[in-house]
């Protein structure tokens, strides 16, 4: 495509000499974060339906896979030609019922056997777990959810959201007498399992965990502007307020939203 062509020649031109200092400087863990970044402003993009902003974000993700490549080109390792390749050869073996003769009639059966095809990839045979590709540096909410997904396929689930909501009433009194032990690593350890069980839960429900926590985590922040914007119309600061004073315009911004 001449614009993916125009995207790779912008490239060159910053990363050869007389090029962006900076950019002809950048190795795959100096820009490392900058993946994670982007993929949570496009994540952010999605959740808020900004069509705009999601397309923008989306370029943002396409500068890193191609950043990427060709510092590895420059390294000797691989390209994007590479990248682009492995990736649709990928998607063919691992649709058989689409590009072979297997038949497959629903999604679960997709599912299951996309797992077995993935531990006959190159590499992926080594791995002892089937929760071995799970990376580490996963945000804890977003691997829990994705350690139960991973062994639901091999059908260690709950059969349904009730289950589970006995399971968070067990860990809540777990967790109040490890308080009253006044031991806080069992605290943490109970919160901990607490934190799971809910992850859980929402999975069980079709909730992103991670969404329902930053839709809170706005509403939380929206709420405490009203009580901001209270103390400044007094002309107070907001630590110059009650608790009670504070809990009455919670209340009201509650009702309005």
């Amino acid at each position: 495509m001449e614009e993916f062509d125009r995207l790779m020649q912008i490239f060159e031109r910053l990363r050869a000499p007389g090029g962006c200092p900076w950019d002809a400087e950048q190795d795959h863990k100096s820009i490392s974060r900058s993946i994670i970044e982007e993929a949570y402003e496009l994540f952010d993009a999605i959740h808020k339906e900004d069509v705009e902003h999601m397309r923008e974000e989306l370029g943002d993700v396409l500068l890193q896979v191609v950043f990427h490549s060709i510092i590895a080109r420059d390294m000797g390792e691989f390209t994007i030609n590479n990248v682009i390749n492995d990736l649709a050869d990928k998607l063919v073996s691992r649709h058989p019922h689409v590009f072979g003769d297997v038949r497959l009639d629903s999604s679960k059966e997709v599912i299951r056997n996309w797992e077995k095809l993935k531990k006959n990839e190159k590499g992926k045979s080594k791995r002892v777990s089937i929760l071995d590709g799970i990376p580490d540096a996963l945000p804890s909410l977003l691997a829990a959810r994705k350690i139960q997904s991973v062994v639901s396929r091999v059908g260690f689930d709950w059969q349904d959201p009730h289950g589970v909501i006995e399971k968070i009433r067990e860990e809540t009194g777990e967790l109040t007498e490890a308080l009253q032990s006044g031991k806080p690593d069992q605290v943490e350890e109970e919160i901990g399992d607490l934190l799971f069980c809910i992850v859980n839960l929402a999975r069980l429900c079709k909730v992103d965990s991670e969404a329902a926590l930053r839709r809170t985590n706005r509403k939380f922040k929206k709420r405490f502007h009203a009580i901001e914007k209270e103390a400044r119309k007094r002309g107070m600061e907001v630590d110059e307020m009650s608790l009670e004073e504070m809990d009455n315009v919670w209340d009201a911004a509650k009702g309005k939203s």
